[in-house]
């Protein structure tokens, strides 16, 4: 048996979307005894460094990715319920993970401005790297499918994905956040994953560390959606279940699928690598008189300003 892992999860970098610092996720998931933490914040990778930085102190292993959203969308602060389809990428390999920081980059770039970068489907495919395709949270191409036409619609999604990614790289995700629809959905996305021979995990969709900070995401959502708590009333989730969950409480939940937990185990073990991978290598910068790179750097910063800004006030 593998020890869960969670391969969906939010920072505070997936700006008023997630309530919790990767500081924060790390320290939980330890508490728990995870096997392993994916951070996949919306739309790039910002909160990599901090989170890979505390997850190396607290010795955990860590998942590099990000949840993407593809075609048309309506991001912008103060709409409710934003527009567009999720799919979560997360990187096999360092590879893998150049691969994906340079996709996001080239998107940002392209729509001119700090937001929702610009990318579709076709981008995606043809970028394809090291990489495995999540099926995402409830805006995720199969459950969208599903709820506007039904199985047979959510199964041709499932079908696209394999054909643009490999069957090897697609996985179903099931995730329960005590909706009355949770169950209803994830037995009929379990009876496509089989059908199609395809992964199929269970995750969380994490949007903070624990259950304490469900008030702070709600805030947080009110605040994007530029209304007031008792106007986001029927928009915001109603119970605090979208936090980090150890092994014991995921195989209770999700004990009508047998294996999704240990599959998700096996495929963060195997996605799992130190973020020092892929750091670049850069030559030393010469310095004097013995002082080391950071030290030049401020004594050199401290001369500037005193030059610009004239000496500090006592």
């Amino acid at each position: 048996m593998a020890r869960y892992g969670e391969l969906h999860a939010h920072s505070g970098f997936s700006f008023l979307d997630g309530a919790s610092d990767p500081e924060e996720l790390v320290a939980e998931a330890v508490r728990l005894e995870l096997g392993a933490l994916a951070l996949t914040d919306h739309h790039g990778l910002y909160g990599v460094v901090r989170f890979a930085e505390a997850a190396r102190t607290l010795g955990l292993s860590t998942v590099f990715g990000a949840e993407i959203t593809l075609g048309a969308t309506d991001d912008r602060v103060g709409i409710p319920d934003p527009t567009g389809e999720h799919l979560v990428v997360l990187a096999d390999s360092p590879s893998g993970y150049t691969a994906l920081s340079r996709l996001l980059g080239e998107a940002h770039l392209a729509r001119g401005d700090k937001g929702t970068p610009r990318l579709s489907r076709a981008d995606l495919v043809e970028a394809r790297g090291e990489w495995h395709v999540l099926t995402g949270c409830r805006k995720g191409p199969l459950n969208q499918a599903l709820l506007a036409e039904g199985p047979h619609s959510a199964g041709r999604a499932l079908d696209q994905l394999v054909e643009e990614f490999g069957r090897d790289r697609v996985v179903v995700e099931l995730w329960d956040h005590g909706d009355p629809d949770d169950v209803a959905r994830n037995d009929v996305l379990a009876e496509l994953a089989v059908h199609a021979g395809v992964g199929l995990v269970a995750t969380n969709n994490v949007h903070y560390a624990t259950p304490e900070a469900f008030t702070r995401a709600q805030v947080l959502s009110a605040i994007r959606a530029r209304r007031t708590l008792e106007e986001m009333a029927g928009w915001s989730e109603a119970s605090p279940l979208a936090h980090l969950r150890g092994d014991a409480e995921q195989r209770h939940r999700f004990a009508r699928y047998p294996g999704v937990v240990d599959a998700a185990g096996e495929l963060a073990a195997a996605l799992a690598f130190d973020l020092r991978l892929v750091a670049p290598r850069l030559p030393r910068f010469a310095t004097p008189n013995g002082l080391d790179e950071q030290s030049y750097l401020t004594q050199l910063v401290t001369a500037g300003a005193t030059a610009r800004y004239g000496t500090r006030e006592a």
